[in-house]
């Protein structure tokens, strides 16, 4: 099944090839919907009413959010991204996270549970596509064992004067994958097609969840994984809020291709790297797009 773009849309409950599925999806678009995975809409919509309460509050209040680094916590409407605010959880499966951002916000207690519950189930979730894409490439371990993940809740303040103004720039994911609860019935994100390198409209659909395969899957795999190259389009002037969970990067061990991934036919495309190493060059060097992994490659030593 796929959208009218040809996105696939995958079925969680569709057992029959699922794990190769989710492989093919990720080699030839290096993104696809969700459906049946396993998170309730009821949880869904709770967690959009979260977040737009928390993005309502007053600056001096979304302010304690911190961000020592770049896009780990409250980024404020600015030059640069004129219509999106966001704030985020950094390491956000870990214990105590969301409760000390809570705590940063003065979230009552329903507010404090409902965010609990949103990020255990994204995260359980996550754990699952690791497991079938391991299985899907014939591969066996623990994929996400001791990696960071973060939480990050997101809002597009469009109007009538941003309307065909872009509101997220074109890149790609820094991590392995994203999550992402996309905006039910306010589109603008778009997709470049790996066959064809033209944007594409990822088009709403209630109730599911949209993958987006990043720089490090890329890596990962060898090559075979599209690091897909995105961006968010105003396409009406209407507020547009998404919700995304990043499965990033290990915390104590280097980012590198798994080595059953490597043969004389496939040679090892990348050294080893520090996972934050990485993103602080995507940063320093502009390269949002995925351009900094070339600073990595084999072929460069």
């Amino acid at each position: 099944m796929a959208t009218a773009s040809g996105i696939p849309v995958i079925d969680m409950q569709d057992f029959a090839g699922l794990p190769e599925k989710l492989v093919r999806a990720c080699e030839e678009w290096g993104c696809f919907r969700l459906i049946n995975h396993g998170v309730s809409e009821k949880l869904m919509s709770e967690t959009k009413v979260v977040t737009r309460s928390f993005l309502d509050l007053p600056l001096e209040i979304k302010m304690r959010n911190p961000s020592p680094v770049e896009g780990k916590g409250y980024i404020p409407l600015n030059y640069a991204t004129p219509v999106f605010e966001g704030m985020g959880i950094f390491e956000s499966a870990s214990p105590g996270a969301v409760d000390d951002f809570c705590n940063q916000l003065g979230a009552s207690p329903h507010q404090r549970e409902i965010l609990f519950k949103y990020s255990q189930a994204l995260y359980d979730l996550a754990q699952d596509l690791g497991a079938k894409l391991l299985e899907g490439m014939g591969l066996h371990g623990d994929l996400f064992n001791g990696w960071s993940c973060q939480l990050r809740l997101n809002k597009y303040h469009n109007t009538p004067q941003s309307v065909g103004q872009t509101g997220a720039v074109m890149h790609s994911d820094p991590g392995f994958f994203t999550i992402l609860q996309d905006d039910e019935i306010i589109g603008g994100l778009e997709a470049v097609s790996r066959k064809t390198g033209e944007l594409v409209p990822v088009d709403p659909m209630p109730g599911t969840l949209m993958v987006n395969i990043g720089d490090i899957a890329k890596v990962w795999s060898n090559g075979r994984f599209c690091n897909v190259k995105h961006r968010v389009q105003c396409y009406e002037a209407k507020i547009r809020t998404s919700i995304a969970l990043f499965v990033l990067g290990p915390r104590d061990t280097k980012v590198e291709t798994r080595h059953e991934l490597v043969d004389s036919e496939h040679p090892n495309l990348y050294i080893p790297f520090d996972f934050e190493e990485y993103r602080t060059l995507r940063i320093t060097t502009r390269a949002p797009t995925g351009g900094a992994l070339e600073l990595f490659r084999a072929t460069n030593f």
